[in-house]
């Protein structure tokens, strides 16, 4: 069996189309979504509706449950508290409430047994959804990862865990295990960036994806396990055509073409915190 790993959709229309379809031309059996479909973009209902249409399994991101306002009562990562709200309710009005119904009951995480390796899948960490394990991590740390939780849906250690949240792939080898992020479809961007060492912009904010490929079920090792890294180019300019609409958008503009995060005092409270 085949299957595409998808993940960080973030209300990209014009990404997820064009990710579809290359999906499509590849001839692969399912499609696994690892959440953060909605947020930043302004079609946050067609995408939601493209993945129920599409995906076999579908977990739940961080974002996908940003839709009450009243949560957010103190400024996080230097983000004022009105723009969390506003956030929030910006989200609220761009969906359904059949939608809103659909996000706020996806399973936290998913897990199966691929050609002998039991695999696990959530959005950011086994024990919550915006957690930021990152490849410059340690070993110790990256192994946190394997373990389950109390919502993880077994208490099995997983030989390999895949998940989002960070918009960039990578893949690590250790203790016999496989750690993998697949990357973003419609927000990717990088964080380790200087202009006199970057490679061409499109390496990163194009659309990054996973195939899988194995026997499906099988708990005994024998059948032939991969993984493929996938980039697809797709057309921004289309996606922002109705950048008038968005409630950033020069943020959103900023991250889709130069593929630079927003929000970086985030990255460097993580960045301080692997100094200690």
């Amino acid at each position: 069996m085949r299957i595409a790993v998808i993940s960080d959709i973030h209300g990209n229309l014009e990404a997820l189309k064009t990710c579809l379809a290359d999906i499509r031309r590849r001839r692969i059996d399912q499609i696994f979504c690892l959440g953060d479909i909605v947020e930043k973009g302004c079609h946050a209902e067609e995408c939601v509706k493209l993945i129920q249409e599409n995906c076999t399994v579908v977990v739940q991101g961080n974002c996908d449950t940003d839709l009450d306002a009243s949560v957010y009562k103190v400024s996080k990562h230097n983000i004022p508290v009105e723009l969390m709200q506003k956030r929030a309710n910006w989200l609220n009005s761009l969906l359904s409430e059949e939608s809103k119904k659909y996000l706020l009951e996806l399973p936290f995480s998913y897990e199966f047994y691929m050609s002998g390796s039991l695999i696990r899948m959530f959005h950011a960490h086994p024990e919550r959804k915006a957690g930021v394990i990152i490849n410059e991590d340690t070993y110790e740390t990256k192994y946190k990862m394997f373990e389950p939780s109390a919502k993880t849906v077994s208490q099995k250690v997983a030989d390999i865990v895949i998940y989002g949240h960070l918009h960039a792939p990578f893949m690590n080898k250790m203790y016999n295990k496989t750690l993998i992020n697949v990357g973003s479809v419609g927000n990717s961007f990088n964080v380790v960036r200087d202009d006199k060492k970057d490679s061409h912009v499109l390496e990163t904010t194009a659309i990054h994806y996973l195939i899988l490929e194995g026997e499906y079920g099988a708990k005994e090792y024998g059948a032939n396990l991969s993984f493929e890294f996938v980039r697809v180019p797709y057309d921004i300019d289309k996606e922002l055509e109705d950048l008038d609409q968005n409630i950033e958008p020069e943020e959103y503009e900023k991250e889709l073409k130069e593929g630079r995060y927003r929000n970086m005092s985030k990255i460097q409270a993580k960045a301080n915190e692997l100094k200690k």
